[in-house]
């Protein structure tokens, strides 16, 4: 039985909401409409809690406090305890310790190498905003920056499992990108300077990628603005249908899809 959707009007998305109606319209109607529960990865728990520390850490800075690599990695264990009391993980067998280990190497490796400059005040962290696209029949537009560097340079924070390439990297992370693109120049008024992408390479030596993007193309908002009416139109069409493919390994769906007719 398909559950009701809300009207049209009072329609918000993210870059998140919209990445997943891309990639299978039918997981992002287990996900969103049925909200159905679905247990973290070991990867993605190690992805959110370095997630975490990276926001204290700049969250220190825009506040001009002094924070050494003691308060960091006690911040780390923290959030890693804490956040398994309300997050439910699937962590295979002997799994957690060797995670948790690699976890904290990320870490390690990003405040030795970050291209960030320890006196560089960021413009804000963590900054919820939203842009009202109603103008061009399309629904508001919500999300978090991570990071907006002095200067305005937008910065979004991966962990990821190989060593990107930049052309890659720009192609599948073009949707987020281009929604922080707008919800920057809606809140502020300005363009942005650039946009970075800080991806933190899970390796035996962990390593730093810094895919620099420049600010968002025209042909790239009429892109992002394309995605989003065909969000829309299948919203209205109730177009749940699945995606079958090699994303479907790491959908936590995958029993729910098989069963789906």
């Amino acid at each position: 039985m398909i559950a009701t959707i809300e009207p049209k009007t009072e329609l918000q998305v993210s870059a998140s909401k919209l990445n997943t109606w891309l990639s299978c319209r039918l997981r992002y109607y287990f996900k969103y409409v049925l909200r159905l529960k679905a247990p973290k990865t070991g990867a993605l728990y190690v992805g959110s809690t370095v997630h975490s520390v990276l926001k204290y850490w700049n969250q220190a800075r825009w506040r001009k406090m002094t924070i050494t690599a003691e308060n960091l990695h006690s911040k780390f264990d923290e959030v890693w305890a804490s956040e398994q009391k309300t997050e439910s993980v699937k962590w295979l067998p002997d799994e957690e310790a060797d995670e948790k280990k690699q976890g904290w190497s990320l870490l390690e490796m990003y405040f030795k190498q970050s291209p960030i400059p320890e006196n560089e005040r960021p413009e804000g962290v963590e900054v919820k905003v939203e842009a009202d696209l109603a103008k061009h029949g399309l629904p508001k537009l919500v999300g978090i920056l991570d990071l907006v560097r002095s200067g305005g340079r937008v910065v979004d924070f991966k962990t990821v499992g190989q060593t990107p390439k930049d052309e890659k990297a720009a192609h599948q992370n073009e949707v987020q990108m281009s929604a922080y693109s707008i919800l920057y120049r809606e809140s502020t008024g300005n363009q942005e300077k650039g946009r970075e992408l800080h991806q933190l390479v899970k390796l035996k030596q962990p390593k730093l990628i810094i895919t620099q993007l420049g600010a968002m193309t025209q042909p790239q908002e009429t892109r992002l603005f394309k995605q989003l009416e065909s969000f829309v139109v299948g919203l209205d069409r109730e177009d749940f249908i699945p995606s079958p493919g090699l994303h479907c390994a790491f959908c936590p769906y995958f029993n729910q899809c098989r069963e789906w007719s």
